[in-house]
């Protein structure tokens, strides 16, 4: 990243560690590569890649040249050595081999390949296949497992892997976590106590018991940072995702996507009026304003796990001290007075900057937030999961599927209502199968059937939810959104069944709190000890807060992470370092299921389907 990361080391836990790490074992590749470099990028790495490293130091490490993964030949190239970093894809593979065979003509080139995070037999396979892979000077793997993303978050980075998990049963990624956890072990020490709720978490812990008593270098000799970990499979929770994230980094990342900390934003709101008048006359159409969302920006920081109702009082207060302490520099009467001002000046001058930011981003969500289709959505999931009328078809989802809406904005309602109902009733999910069907196409069989398989969709069962409900207080009245008391000011009334399940642990009697709800939840409940040698053995107060270790698998929202943050400020049980296998939302989670149309766009084949089948009035 471009802009200083101290940051992240702000937290309890010094992330700036694992970032170094990573950042030497990175240059460490490069340094096995001679010559001058050019680095030819997988396009899914340059994002995350962001996170570890920055331009200067490929610099500083030989590297003139970036090109990005394409089929053909490589545009003219002059450096010595050729890297590819790559994912273990077999179609990327074809693409390494045409970019090979085309600069192999200059016998002086040298080649390496660099797989993240892990290379597999396969693709060594398939390079022989090819005829390159004598071509290469270096063939091995970059352990990029597990990126620090802020100073209390870190992620995997791996977008599919709740469907590859719990749809198509494959469990590589399951692999990645249990290493990386070994990683952070490693770094910050052994962590005593393992819990885990779900058949991944299960298979997680079995794994890092494994591999600690496999092999004695993955023992840690450092004192120990983190108290326990929790894992969490995403299969546990499917609703809060489902669910209308409403803090302001939530909102920003359900509006216009947040990948890997960065957000591409509208130009319009961020140009000044010449700006404009210069883009009109000489025909410039600007592209989208990049920004950076950490807590590296002070502003953000502050305003990122705020309800969006917060926003604007804080940022109103905000403009006014920056509008104070500017004019400040007329009451200066002596030099000492002026020089003070002077030096607090670059700091004055970036809160202005960044308060005039994110006031033009508060106004583009505002605009989104205050529509009619966004209250409306918003509106149906309140009564959904506050138990009204949900034995019914819903008139929004009706509606939606009538007007033809986006397929994804349907089935996320249609997986709250199912969830908050404990399943429907077969002659309704009989009825909202049909209209899917007939309305988007054939093809979207297949994608109701994927959402029965991982558990978004499925038939009335006993009432877990509504035991959940009342057991957890997951539903809250009268929520204070502006000065919130309770988790449920991010849902603006509801409370993240994930989020309590880890504060009900952090309380005194920890698990056995919430064992007998846990059952209901699907999968195994597990829990475990590591042995921690005397000598490096915890001696804080009995009354410290503890560090906890909280790991979501398939996935996790922003919000989440915000209720986490606010749990760790106001109880001070437990602090909370926060990880994940990827940040997702409803809309991201539920495209990983949806089927694409063979036809190529959806509409043909839904309107003949229409057409062939019988009319649908009964419910």
């Amino acid at each position: 990243m471009s802009q200083n990361a101290g940051y992240l080391s702000n937290g309890r836990v010094d992330i700036g560690l694992l970032r170094q790490s990573l950042r030497a074992e990175f240059v460490e590749c490069l340094t096995r590569c001679d010559g001058s470099k050019a680095i030819v990028w997988d396009d899914q790495l340059t994002s995350p890649f962001t996170l570890v490293t920055e331009y200067a130091l490929l610099k500083a490490h030989g590297v003139d040249k970036m090109y990005p993964l394409r089929r053909g030949a490589l545009p003219s190239c002059e450096m010595q050595h050729i890297i590819f970093l790559t994912r273990p894809h077999l179609p990327n593979m074809e693409m390494i081999a045409d970019n090979i065979r085309a600069a192999a003509k200059d016998r002086l080139k040298e080649f390496s390949v660099f797989f993240i995070p892990r290379k597999t037999m396969l693709c060594e396979r398939r390079l022989e296949e090819l005829g390159v892979y004598g071509n290469l000077t270096n063939i091995d793997e970059y352990n990029l497992d597990i990126l620090p993303v802020d100073s209390d978050l870190l992620s995997l980075e791996q977008p599919l892997s709740f469907r590859e998990c719990y749809l198509e049963q494959d469990y590589t990624s399951l692999f990645y976590v249990a290493r990386s956890l070994m990683t952070l072990q490693a770094l910050y020490g052994t962590i005593p106590n393992l819990i885990g709720k779900g058949v991944c978490s299960r298979q997680i812990i079995d794994m890092i018991l494994r591999m600690r008593r496999e092999s004695t270098s993955l023992k840690s000799s450092v004192m120990p940072q983190i108290d326990n970990l929790i894992l969490v499979d995403r299969s546990t929770d499917l609703l809060t995702p489902m669910l209308s994230q409403l803090t302001y980094e939530g909102l920003i990342d359900e509006i216009f996507g947040i990948q890997n900390c960065s957000v591409k934003l509208p130009p319009e709101k961020f140009l000044s009026s010449e700006q404009e008048e210069k883009n009109k006359a000489s025909g410039v159409v600007p592209g989208p304003k990049v920004l950076v969302l950490n807590s590296g920006d002070e502003m953000f920081g502050e305003l990122r796990d705020l309800n969006y109702q917060a926003v604007g009082p804080l940022l109103s207060r905000r403009a006014k001290r920056v509008t104070s302490q500017m004019d400040e520099r007329h009451e200066a009467k002596t030099v000492r007075q002026l020089k003070q001002f002077v030096n607090r000046l670059p700091h004055l001058q970036s809160m202005r900057q960044a308060v005039s930011t994110h006031t033009s981003i508060a106004e583009l969500i505002k605009e989104q937030v205050f529509s009619d289709d966004f209250m409306n959505t918003l509106r149906a999931e309140q009564e959904l999961i506050g138990g009204v009328d949900t034995d019914k078809v819903h008139p929004l989802i009706e509606t939606l599927i009538a007007k033809k809406a986006p397929i994804v904005k349907v089935l996320r309602l249609l997986c709250i209502h199912c969830i908050s109902n404990n399943g429907f009733k077969a002659k309704l999910m009989d009825f909202y199968k049909r209209e899917i069907i007939q309305t988007y196409g054939m093809h979207h069989m297949i994608t109701l059937d994927s959402m029965e398989k991982v558990g978004l969709l499925f038939v009335k069962t006993t009432a877990v939810f509504t035991q959940l409900r009342k057991s957890l207080r997951l539903s809250v009245d009268n929520v204070d959104e502006v000065n919130p008391q309770d988790i449920s000011y991010v849902y603006s009334g509801y409370a993240p069944i994930s989020v309590r399940i880890a504060q009900n642990i952090a309380k005194p009697g920890g698990l056995r709190n919430i064992e007998a709800l846990l059952r209901l939840l699907p999968g195994p409940l597990t829990e475990e000890k590591q042995s921690v040698p005397v000598g490096l053995q915890s001696k804080k107060a009995p009354s410290a807060a503890g560090m906890t270790l909280i790991f979501f698998l398939g996935g996790m929202t922003h919000a989440e992470v915000s209720a986490l943050r606010f749990l760790a400020s106001e109880d001070g049980l437990t602090d909370y370092l926060i990880a994940t296998t990827q940040m997702i939302n409803g809309t991201s989670l539920i495209e990983t299921l949806v089927e694409k149309n063979p036809l190529g766009e959806d509409g043909d084949e839904g309107a003949a389907a229409a057409a062939s089948a019988p009319s649908s009035s009964g419910r």
